[in-house]
């Protein structure tokens, strides 16, 4: 329910350090991307950290241009031998745009499940329309939905779609890019737990079932995200934090779903 992010972690030795890090303090799920440039270091990381490979889960992603069939089979294949691993736990499609076409791409997706490439397979920055097109192809199961989501970015409808359907949701930006880090109503929570604000986020998502992937790089930011985990929310934490009156969305591309 939680792992760590690394979105904008590009400096090697300090990803792989981090990756290293949150695994020997207990994180057990590891996000990254072929577009963060930094898989490499994510493995170097996992390879360096104290923790059987078995019980990390590692998941990244193809990106938006690289969605034809040859092309996520190359991609995929590249990934797991920047990351060092044998099998990719979970591979997302990154966006739903560019080359994407679900009849070219997720069949490349099968194959890569049926040769073990890949154990899972994701999508992000999806809408439900869009998930629904994408298992109408697949033959594989679709594991999970990667989004924008924090108290700022509910996210109502894609929580209800993804209950309804047996999909995983995860959150990226979780913090809103720090936007919630600020905010009154949180910081009040926060001091009735005796928590940060950040913890008291992710711990909302948590209640709301789903898994944060908050980056962070020294180990006082990964501590304090990991120690998440332990706070639990009472139901009028969880309704105060629900009636925050604000959207922020933080990351909004040109060629983000029109539907968003």
């Amino acid at each position: 329910m939680l792992g760590l992010g690394t979105w904008e972690n590009e400096d090697p030795e300090q990803c792989a350090d981090s990756v290293a890090t949150a695994l020997e303090m207990g994180y057990r799920h590891v996000d990254t991307a072929k577009a963060y440039h930094n898989e490499d270091a994510v493995g170097d990381g996992i390879a360096a950290a104290d923790v059987p490979r078995e019980d990390v889960f590692v998941a990244t992603k193809v990106w938006a241009g690289d969605l034809a069939y040859d092309d996520v089979i190359e991609s995929a294949e590249r990934s797991a031998d920047r990351l060092g691993v044998e099998t990719i736990d979970l591979l997302y499609i990154h966006w739903p745009s560019h080359a994407y076409e679900p009849e070219e791409t997720l069949p490349a997706f099968d194959e890569l499940v049926d040769r073990g490439v890949i154990d899972r397979v994701g999508v992000s920055n999806f809408t439900p329309d869009q998930i629904e097109r994408a298992r109408d192809v697949l033959e594989s199961p679709l594991y999970a939905n990667q989004v924008e989501m924090h108290p700022y970015l509910e996210q109502a409808e894609l929580r209800a779609f993804a209950a309804e359907t047996d999909l995983n949701l995860v959150a990226y930006s979780p913090l809103g890019r720090g936007t919630v880090l600020d905010d009154e109503t949180l910081a009040e929570i926060a001091e009735k737990h005796d928590a940060s604000v950040a913890q008291v986020s992710l711990a909302w998502l948590r209640e709301k079932g789903v898994t944060a992937i908050p980056k962070a790089t020294s180990e006082a930011h990964i501590r304090d995200n990991f120690e998440s985990v332990g706070l639990d929310l009472d139901a009028e934490d969880v309704a105060t934090i629900d009636d925050i009156d604000r959207t922020d969305r933080q990351i909004h591309p040109d060629w983000a779903p029109d539907s968003w």
